[in-house]
């Protein structure tokens, strides 16, 4: 009996000190939390798109508390929240952030399988990653895009989708939330996130081509030349040629559409206008008439 009860008390001192040692490594050790991380990580959506630049959420939300201490939020910003989320999460660390604003996904390639015919079979696994390691693909241009959906993949907002009869990926711009997972999926960097625009209008030059002119034309009918027409007539100094295909800043372009109207290979595309107003007929003749009526006052 006595061991049994020597036994106790040793394995009751044995708890008793593994206890204490662990109550001190936990002080010793304790990581703190600011409480406001958790706060805010209630208000962000919760998608983990990776959008902002952070690990997930929670990276985000650790992320604009040290900013808050820091006293400034600028580059700080929730793509898939958006504004009103943002503003949420100021008026919780009682900061002011500016108005960032929205942006969308922009596939840059026009060329349809009627415009870029396909010059070889692809018989391998059918993502644009493995196609694009490959080479060209099937197509002679080696810098449109592939069409074999790992943007579709990567959207976790199913805004963007492949249309069976072009071949390319098409963006819908309601559900599109700026998130640049389609972005990172596209092997050939084609899908650019650029600003939405007034109304949703914007002009960009859909092809990043970097073949030299007569190269380029022969692997698709709509591509970019860099011949450099629009860089001469935009009046606002937005559009550069460089490595053998145009780019129009969005930040400085106005929406003119002159290049547009220049561009020879229609490579420059212009989204959400309104169509352009039917010219009026022009009132027929009556030269003829005049004449006819002159003769039979001399008759």
């Amino acid at each position: 009996m006595n061991f049994i009860l020597i036994a106790v008390i040793v394995l009751g001192a044995i708890g008793l000190i593994a206890a204490l040692v662990l109550y001190l490594c936990s002080k010793k050790f304790a990581v703190y939390e600011d409480p406001r991380i958790s706060k805010v990580n209630a208000l962000l959506p919760g998608a983990n798109c990776g959008g902002c630049g952070f690990p997930g959420c929670g990276g985000m939300a650790d992320a604009l508390v040290k900013g808050a201490d820091a006293g400034s939020l600028d580059g700080l910003f929730c793509p898939v929240g958006g504004q009103d989320v943002m503003g949420q999460v100021a008026d919780l660390l009682g900061m002011a952030i500016a108005n960032g604003e929205p942006k969308v996904a922009v596939v840059r390639c026009h060329g349809t399988c009627e415009l870029r015919p396909k010059i070889a079979q692809y018989a391998g696994l059918r993502t644009c990653a493995a196609m694009h390691a490959c080479g060209a693909g099937e197509t002679a241009c080696g810098f449109g895009c592939l069409g074999c959906g790992d943007c579709v993949e990567a959207c976790q907002f199913d805004s963007i989708h492949i249309n069976p009869e072009t071949g390319l990926p098409e963006v819908d711009e309601d559900k599109c939330t700026a998130c640049g997972a389609c972005t990172k999926a596209c092997p050939r960097n084609i899908i650019e996130l650029r600003k939405k625009g007034p109304k949703g209008r914007r002009v960009f030059v859909s092809c990043v081509n970097k073949d030299k002119g007569a190269v380029s034309m022969k692997a698709c009918k709509v591509s970019c030349i860099g011949c450099g027409k629009c860089e001469k007539e935009c009046p606002f100094g937005a559009i550069s040629v460089e490595n053998n295909y145009s780019y129009i800043d969005p930040d400085k372009c106005r929406l003119c559409r002159k290049c547009e109207k220049v561009c020879p290979t229609h490579a420059i595309v212009a989204v959400n206008f309104p169509a352009p107003k039917p010219k009026p007929e022009a009132p027929e003749s009556t030269g003829a008439s005049s004449n006819d009526q002159k003769k039979e006052e001399n008759a």
